[in-house]
């Protein structure tokens, strides 16, 4: 059984969905209408690198208005003092991200423009457009699709339904639609239920989409399997990333990367979105990188160990294991990646090999260094 809400609050109004070709004449004579009522607009361009020339082109269409910025990588207190503005009124245009996603309910914004609406989502583009229309007022949402560029069929599908499904309630008529253009397969369904209980869904997803590209005749990269223990923490801080789904996304993406140039997209998309790196997040990358590499060589985990078990020798100073575990015997591998390593190489047992090291090597940086050097063969 399904509950659904259809009754909008009393006195809101159904928003009037337009999807058309980016127009600055279109553009200018919207923004004009509501600044004529005294609204406000929001014009969402997820690009942040492009973000500031789109801004400066919205203020030549509209001259009179006040123009403002918002997105992930301006500071705290810059971020705040723009929302700030906006929600007082002394912005008449706020050119921003999605950063604006959830959370705001603006009264007097009654007009939004989502520049390449294609690259969006049925579902997020629902969540944008109710950004506005919060109030009483005619509200107005303007896909914007591209001219420079063909919209795919399957984008097409999204557009056409966003803009059908634009009466009040219709949040679960686009949620059947979005899911009747995505397709719900039988993943979830009882012929499956075995199979995805045993491996999850997450590693199903990649198993099916490894199924698809062996029957397009592509080259499969096998998922990294290696685990990486440098003995400090690794995570993305709340505070560059903050939505919570946003950033399991992130995690996600680093974790079925298969290939170190998959691990440099990753970082060029963070760096775009939210800004420059912190070092953790640097540090959760290079660990991705590694793990790539490391499964390359049949490695199983890479653990540090500090201080190394057994060692008594006061004059050598304190020493660390770096521990190798390999899923088979590894051979003449051992000779391959340590031949150029520096420390002393310990097999104690077949599947085993321990890099001891001067303490000092156990910074996570240096430790990243020296991986990166022993598992550079890894290509050859």
């Amino acid at each position: 059984d399904i509950s659904s809400l259809t009754t909008a609050p009393l006195d809101r109004r159904s928003i009037v969905t337009s999807v058309t070709t980016y127009n600055q004449d279109l553009i200018r004579k919207a923004i004009y209408r509501e600044l004529n009522r005294e609204g406000q607009v929001f014009f969402l361009h997820n690009r942040v690198q492009s973000i500031e020339k789109k801004a400066w082109e919205i203020q030549k269409l509209a001259p009179d208005a006040r123009v403002h910025i918002a997105h992930g990588q301006m500071s705290k207190r810059e971020l705040e003092d723009a929302m700030v503005k906006f929600v007082l009124g002394s912005t008449d245009v706020l050119v921003c991200t999605t950063i604006i996603e959830s959370g705001l309910d603006i009264p007097n914004a009654n007009t939004i423009f989502v520049n390449d609406a294609d690259r969006f989502g049925l579902a997020e583009l629902h969540q944008l457009r109710g950004r506005v229309g919060r109030y009483k007022h005619r509200a107005y949402a303007y896909m914007l699709m591209p001219n420079s560029r063909p919209v795919s069929p399957i984008a097409a599908k999204r557009l056409k339904a966003i803009e059908e499904y634009s009466h009040l309630g219709a949040g679960f008529r686009i949620a059947l639609r979005d899911l009747e253009i995505r397709g719900a397969g039988n993943i979830l369904g009882p012929e499956q239920s075995g199979h995805i209980q045993m491996v999850g869904y997450q590693m199903y997803c990649e198993m099916l989409a490894d199924a698809v590209r062996q029957l397009k005749h592509e080259k499969v990269e096998p998922l990294p399997t290696a685990t990486i223990d440098l003995g400090v923490p690794v995570y993305i801080p709340k505070n560059y990333i903050p939505i919570d789904r946003h950033r399991m996304d992130a995690y996600r993406k680093i974790a079925v990367s298969r290939s170190p140039a998959d691990i440099r997209q990753i970082e060029a998309e963070l760096a775009d979105l939210y800004g420059p790196l912190p070092d953790e997040v640097r540090l959760l990358l290079d660990i991705g990188e590694l793990r790539v590499a490391a499964s390359k060589w049949d490695i199983r985990s890479i653990v540090v160990q500090v201080p190394s078990p057994g060692i008594t020798i006061v004059s050598k100073g304190p020493t660390g294991d770096l521990i190798f575990s390999f899923k088979h015997e590894p051979g003449r591998k051992v000779k391959t990646l340590f031949s150029g390593a520096r420390g002393e190489v310990l097999i104690p047992d077949p599947k085993t090999v321990r890099l001891r090291l001067p303490q000092s090597y156990f910074e996570p940086r240096t430790l990243v260094t020296l991986l990166r050097k022993v598992l550079a063969g890894a290509s050859k």
